[in-house]
């Protein structure tokens, strides 16, 4: 009896071991893949970012992005894109901005190679060729276009009608054409380079036209949004500006202005954004860059501001208040030629400015 008892307890204890190994080879089979937990990249904190764009571009940026990371806290610093990279190149290796956007162009080249970290977005192969990162460090994701913003008010009373280049000329705008500074605006150095595009690089025809703007009485003002928001104030007749500036104020409901596409030609700069070097939240900043660049950002940003164009080929765009592409006369520019040239150009602009303003 005792030895049958002692047999059961034996055989109770070895079913117990095969239904506990059953048990455990049943949640990890041999054959089986452990699958590993998904990352997810929590960003939080901070993030300041460095602007000349619009209001609104800047709203449509953080309220995008905060979708995606609704931790994250943007800080705006908005000033012209000379006075941003001053506070950059001050700040040296003790930054207290993350990201510079917009007022960063093609035609910079290496030019701040010293205070940008070194990172290309993720995105960056979705872009067309001549949007590609051409630095490293610079990440393409709107595009700039010139016009001439023109109060329709002041044309008509002034019995004339501005389609271009030539029509500035017109002794009855001596003084009521407003420009920025384009040693330090980089909406000035575009209408620029679109004259240039026009023209010839460098030509005599291009100074003829600049010089010609100068003897004019071209009033050269401190901010690049003078030259739309000003000509809508009536302080001046026409400003050479940027489409999302003037198209912003028609998306308004201004109706005393109108933007005109040079008939001569109007090109377009690839604008960018970059990430100062040594950033202090360097998660959250790129972050932002790869969601700038993003498709999904672009045409959130897109449909959201209406006002500018974007570089992204699957960007989806169903809300604009810009004119069919199809509609407007485009040139192109030679962006490297831009590249070598831009300082010797801008000093050439400098000496005929003092020249007409000494």
């Amino acid at each position: 009896m005792k030895k049958f008892l002692a047999f059961l307890l034996t055989l109770c204890m070895v079913m117990s071991l095969v239904a506990c190994g059953s048990k455990d080879t049943e949640q990890t089979p041999d054959n089986a893949e452990t699958p590993d937990a998904p990352e997810e990249q929590t960003i939080s904190g901070p993030l300041v970012i460095c602007s000349s764009a619009t209001d609104l571009d800047l709203e449509a940026i953080q309220v995008g992005f905060n979708e995606l990371y609704p931790d994250v806290e943007i800080e705006f610093v908005t000033c012209s894109a000379g006075e941003g990279i001053a506070r950059v190149q001050a700040e040296g290796g003790n930054p207290t901005i993350d990201v510079f956007y917009s007022g960063l162009n093609q035609a910079d080249g290496d030019k701040y190679a010293d205070v940008f970290e070194p990172y290309v977005s993720v995105h960056d192969s979705e872009m067309p060729e001549q949007y590609r990162s051409n630095n490293g460090f610079y990440n393409y994701d709107h595009l700039s276009s010139t016009v001439l913003c023109v109060n329709t008010d002041l044309e008509k009373e002034l019995g004339i009608e501005i389609n271009g280049y030539a029509d500035l000329m017109n002794p009855a705008l001596n003084g009521k054409i407003v420009f920025s500074d384009p040693t330090s605006s980089s909406a000035a150095w575009n209408n620029l380079s679109n004259i240039f595009a026009v023209y010839g690089n460098d030509s005599d025809e291009a100074w003829d036209v600049i010089e010609g703007l100068l003897a004019n009485g071209m009033v050269v003002a401190g901010s690049s949004s003078a030259c739309f928001k000003n000509v809508q104030a009536g302080e001046y007749v026409v400003g050479l500006t940027y489409e999302d500036g003037a198209s912003t104020l028609l998306k308004n409901g201004a109706e005393n202005i109108k933007m005109v596409y040079p008939s001569e030609g109007s090109s377009a700069f690839a604008f960018a954004a970059a990430i100062v070097k040594g950033a202090p939240h360097m998660d959250a900043a790129k972050a932002m860059i790869d969601y700038l660049q993003s498709a999904e950002g672009q045409s959130f940003r897109a449909n959201y501001v209406g006002t500018v164009r974007f570089t992204n080929e699957d960007v989806v765009v169903e809300n604009s208040y810009l004119p069919d592409s199809s509609s407007i006369k485009w040139v192109n520019r030679d962006i490297d030629w831009l590249i070598a040239n831009k300082s010797a150009m801008l000093e050439k602009w400098t000496a005929l400015y003092n020249q007409y303003n000494g």
